[in-house]
């Protein structure tokens, strides 16, 4: 597929990239934005969407139970491959954030934190769009994936997200880690780091369009507007502070019922 035709037929934003020229296609996929492009919301116990990304299942975990579109439930075990995971996310939350081709590629730190390790998990590299979701049962859970844990700074919460690779993808690229991961490595693999992130700072990126699913404890809660089929930019209000809301909401005024 060449550039010009790609254009043609998709939304390509090209006018938010940091360079206007590109040497080929995947080089226009894990493009660069203007920094003014992507605005990161400043606004304390607020956690911001990792990516650009158009929302899909969310909600409650149901037990360990969680879902990849109506019907289609998969379980965190099976996604996750580690029983202390598990048991952080039983009855938290969760959201599928899903990358059009089109899309920017690079996923960003939700919030101020930090990073010791992260897993790999080798698998296969299904199309994970939603008529593949709606007829492949645990879908997320056979390819290959990535997970990050995070511990967020000043907080007890902590947030895990899970970059899942899809057709055509056959690596996913961590900025601080000195290797691709892809197919050659086998899984889980738990691979050491120590890395800092501030608020919105790039974490790393897809080599095509995928998904990220985001699992958060429970005292964070997802933002208003957070819907299926909604669409959602890196730096958008994605997860709040429950204590944090409730708090400002007193101090404004507001009841709850």
């Amino acid at each position: 597929m060449s550039l010009a035709l790609w254009k043609r037929f998709a939304d390509l934003r090209l006018h938010e990239a940091r360079k206007t020229e590109f040497a080929s296609v995947h080089d226009c996929f894990i493009r660069e934005l203007r920094p003014e492009s992507r605005p990161v919301d400043a606004t304390p116990g607020v956690l911001v969407s990792p990516c650009d990304a158009i929302v899909g299942a969310h909600g409650l975990v149901d037990g360990t139970t969680v879902f990849q579109s109506k019907g289609f439930p998969y379980r965190l075990e099976d996604l996750l491959c580690d029983r202390g995971l598990v048991e952080r996310y039983r009855d938290g939350r969760y959201v599928t954030l899903r990358l059009t081709p089109s899309m920017y590629h690079r996923f960003h730190a939700p919030a101020d934190c930090r990073i010791d390790h992260v897993t790999y998990i080798s698998g296969d590299t299904w199309n994970v769009d939603p008529i593949a979701l709606r007829k492949i049962e645990r879908l997320y859970c056979r390819n290959e994936r990535v997970v990050i844990e995070t511990r967020i700074d000043d907080s007890a919460e902590t947030l895990t997200m899970v970059p899942v690779a899809a057709i055509l993808v056959a690596s996913i690229r961590l900025n601080f880690l000195d290797v691709a991961l892809n197919l050659r490595y086998r899984g889980p693999n738990r691979i050491a780091c120590d890395a800092a992130f501030s608020k919105g700072e790039e974490m790393g990126y897809f080599h095509h369009g995928s998904t990220i699913v985001v699992f958060a404890t429970r005292g964070l809660e997802l933002c208003e507007g957070i819907t299926q089929g909604a669409t959602i930019r890196m730096g958008q209000p994605l997860l709040r502070h429950a204590v944090a809301q409730r708090e400002r909401e007193y101090r404004a005024g507001v009841t709850h019922a």
